[in-house]
């Protein structure tokens, strides 16, 4: 878009590029309904990858095998324009075999949405969330290079400045994948549902890397994926931390530089 931009008391037309949001409808069709289930802000692009994570972080589909198909709108009351903003889920069995009214608190979130509440951490133990097993043991050489290795793989962020980022790396810190988005938990969303997607779960030898803060709704998500480590430019929420303590994960955070801090799972930290 256009803009005027002021600086040193002078101003100046220019071009400037925007992150984009839009609204994206996610539907659940099983064999006897189709049920909007979430409708979250995001920036288009891996709209599968988005729906099938989180799917799979709020515990309805437990398995690719479960997904059927995926595809976007083609109901032909719908506006040409938002057809591309409606995902069908298509799964197996019907409406009774899938935890629906769980859902109901996310039928419209923000880009910045974030899940509190002191019944939050039981509901991932009734859900049968299981401990993080051990390992692996990361160096914190290895740490210090994440954030600058995600920064280097955000394409988006480059051109807009205004995206967040979640980053899977193996133990030596090599890159695997990184979804951008421009909420954190939507970017963890695509992540998570690339690896559901591709049969990578679960994420027991590796870590993620998430822009800016980590919050409840970050861990949960790299919780059932199995994430042993979980990492953030910023500071973690209380909630985040109670997770990470609780399952056996290990949070770091305000990674800046040389320095950083752990929440949680100091284990998992190569001494020096």
């Amino acid at each position: 878009m256009r803009i005027r931009t002021v600086e040193e008391g002078r101003s100046r037309l220019k071009s400037d590029v925007l992150a984009t949001e839009e609204p994206m409808e996610i539907r659940l069709v099983t064999a006897d309904e189709t049920r909007t289930v979430a409708v979250t802000m995001r920036t288009p692009g891996n709209d599968f990858e988005l729906a099938a994570g989180f799917l799979y972080g709020e515990g309805i589909v437990s398995s690719p095998t479960e997904i059927r198909r995926i595809s976007y709108c083609v109901d032909r009351d719908v506006d040409a324009d938002q057809q591309y903003n409606i995902v069908n889920v298509e799964v197996a069995g019907g409406s009774r075999d899938y935890d629906l009214p769980a859902l109901e608190r996310h039928f419209y979130t923000t880009s910045a949405c974030g899940v509190c509440g002191k019944a939050s951490l039981e509901q991932l133990e009734l859900r049968g969330c299981p401990v993080v097993p051990p390992g692996p043991e990361v160096s914190p050489e290895t740490i210090y290079r994440l954030p600058d290795r995600l920064r280097e793989a955000q394409g988006l962020f480059d051109a807009t400045g205004g995206l967040h980022a979640a980053a899977l790396f193996d133990p030596g810190g090599e890159l695997v994948a990184l979804r951008e988005d421009v909420g954190r938990h939507n970017a963890t969303d695509k992540l998570v549902g690339w690896a559901l997607l591709e049969n990578r779960l679960p994420l027991s030898e590796n870590i993620i890397m998430v822009s800016g803060r980590s919050s409840f709704e970050i861990l949960q998500k790299c919780l059932t994926a199995g994430v042993p480590v979980v990492c953030a430019i910023s500071a973690p929420s209380s909630l985040a931390a109670d997770v990470a303590r609780e399952f056996g994960m290990t949070l770091v955070g305000f990674l800046r530089g040389e320095r950083f801090n752990v929440y949680s799972g100091n284990e998992r930290i190569a001494p020096r």
